[in-house]
């Protein structure tokens, strides 16, 4: 109860954060994005330096950018390029946060016959047909999950999610956020 409570802030200093989730795919193919190749996800991560986003590298590889103002962009397992938004003080900067995001990846992708789509499950590609992403700790998570039940593997790279993380100032603003959030 004390950690949760210790996460209270009075309404002045709430702020939205969201993530967006969406899949990268070959416009001519259909086919997910594989990591290399154009088109490719470094090469989208890459095109979208031009926007200002700083690239975050693992052994090489660019795995994620930063915008220098609390978002950034990351890479789930296999390949969802997820707009991880800065903490926000209104839906409406939130709202022009996505579609700046959505306009600088449309900008990069159109030119590689690229393109991003938002659905919860990709129904087309199998688990053989996805690439994973080179991050370490993929590799860990890949390895473990089927340890712990059928469905882990096609959760880490083959849905996409949309979040919101929302500031609270009270038990009682907590419970009523999240009661209107799953109706």
């Amino acid at each position: 109860v004390s950690y949760i409570e210790s996460a209270c802030k009075p309404a002045a200093n709430w702020r939205i954060g969201t993530e967006h989730e969406k899949f990268a795919y070959n416009t001519e193919t259909h086919r997910r994005l594989p990591y290399e190749g154009t088109p490719g996800i470094r090469a989208v991560l890459e095109g979208l330096l031009q926007f200002g986003w700083q690239g975050v590298y693992e052994e090489g590889n660019i795995i994620a950018l930063l915008d220098g103002k609390g978002g950034s962009v990351t890479l789930e397992p296999g390949g969802q390029f997820e707009l991880s938004g800065a903490p926000l003080s209104t839906i409406h900067e939130t709202c022009s946060e996505v579609h700046t995001h959505l306009h600088q990846v449309k900008q990069v992708c159109e030119p590689m016959n690229a393109d991003m789509v938002g659905l919860g499950f990709d129904p087309e590609w199998r688990r053989e047909d996805i690439t994973w992403m080179p991050k370490g700790r993929y590799k860990i998570m890949r390895d473990y999950m089927p340890t712990r039940g059928a469905h882990g593997i096609d959760m880490m790279i083959r849905t996409c999610t949309v979040q919101v993380n929302l500031d609270f100032g009270s038990e009682q603003d907590m419970i009523r956020k999240m009661r209107v959030s799953v109706a």
